[in-house]
């Protein structure tokens, strides 16, 4: 799944430079993120001031503000065009690099169950869910790692928590607290997913095997197999549906009361005026960020879940090579 990309001289250019440019490109939308969130500030700031004090502010120092977002975006959209461009094809070559190193070794694979869907469906499944999670720690690693700062700086004058008192820097320990607590929540009600996604791979890929030996053989395929192979396929689905309602549920209760929570935080220094719209636009967008950066098992759980099955589909695949390759080593040796 990896040497046959990141260690295969054929693919070096596209796996080990396209990787660096991804991670260069990856950290510039970063630093974009963080110049959108000054402006922010700087942009709510004026509206407060031409609100509070009408004339203060004119017409055209507004428009300048969005012209220079507009010229921000312009930047951002280029960028994440460009990405995805070198992304897709990125992606391509990764399964190509798998699809040729199975192909390769197929007379040693091809008795396993749904061979020809782990080598045409789960190479492109593996490399697309490899890059989408991929991309989306590093970004998560990056946006940490830059505004973590910026909000430790921000909240200085926030200090006062609702029934708790003086705490300095209370939003960072607020964002972290919470992530912590929703990954390990959500991991506990997740944890027989991984499974039963692996099992309805292999209830699909015995269904569809006898689909496909059923078109050229009038003995296979017939009703009652069918109606007994789909009965798995079924039984699978509702277990596996069950387990997502109760992890769906704690899902998207956790992102809907965790959303509410830096404005609860909040409440004392906006009630005393502290701080300026500006600056609570500034400190709630960095918040996000943070926690955002922090959410990632909880975003990711379901994609997760997924490329364990397909990983455990092809690593069926190359314990079959490593093992037939050992013993046709050890037959010649004997032979010798």
């Amino acid at each position: 799944m990896f040497r046959s990309f990141f260690l295969d001289a054929r693919w070096r250019l596209w796996s080990w430079a396209g990787t660096v440019i991804i991670i260069l490109a990856t950290w510039y939308q970063v630093q974009i993120d963080l110049e959108v969130n000054e402006w922010f500030g700087q942009f709510y700031n004026a509206i407060q001031d031409a609100l509070a004090d009408p004339g203060s502010v004119t017409e055209r120092e507004l428009l300048m503000h969005l012209l220079t977002f507009a010229r921000i975006s312009a930047v951002y959209i280029a960028v994440m065009a460009s990405l995805e461009f070198l992304l897709r094809h990125y992606v391509f070559r990764w399964r190509t690099a798998m699809h040729e190193y199975y192909t390769k070794h197929w007379s040693k694979v091809r008795h396993i169950e749904g061979a020809s869907q782990r080598i045409q469906e789960d190479t492109m499944r593996f490399a697309q869910i490899i890059e989408r999670l991929g991309v989306s720690l590093l970004r998560s690693v990056m946006t940490f790692l830059m505004f973590q700062p910026l909000l430790w700086e921000l909240s200085k004058k926030i200090n006062q928590v609702p029934f708790i008192g003086h705490v300095d820097h209370v939003l960072i320990y607020t964002a972290i607290l919470t992530s912590v607590i929703g990954t390990v929540l959500l991991a506990l009600v997740g944890v027989k997913l991984p499974g039963l996604e692996f099992n309805n791979q292999k209830a699909e890929a015995a269904l569809r095997k006898e689909l496909v030996l059923g078109e050229d053989d009038n003995s296979r395929a017939d009703p009652k197999t069918m109606k007994e192979l789909f009965r798995h396929v079924r039984e699978n689905y509702v277990a596996m549906y069950r387990h997502y309602l109760y992890f769906d549920t704690t899902k998207w209760s956790y992102l809907q009361l965790s959303s509410i929570v830096p404005y609860v935080v909040l409440a004392p220094t906006l009630v005393s005026g502290a701080i300026t719209l500006g600056i609570m636009q500034q400190v709630l967008r960095a918040f996000k960020r943070v926690e955002g950066s922090l959410h990632y098992l909880i975003r990711s759980w379901s994609t997760i879940v997924e490329l364990m099955s397909v990983f455990k589909r092809l690593n069926g695949f190359e314990k079959e090579i490593k093992r037939s390759n050992t013993l046709s080593s050890e037959a010649e040796q004997y032979a010798c």
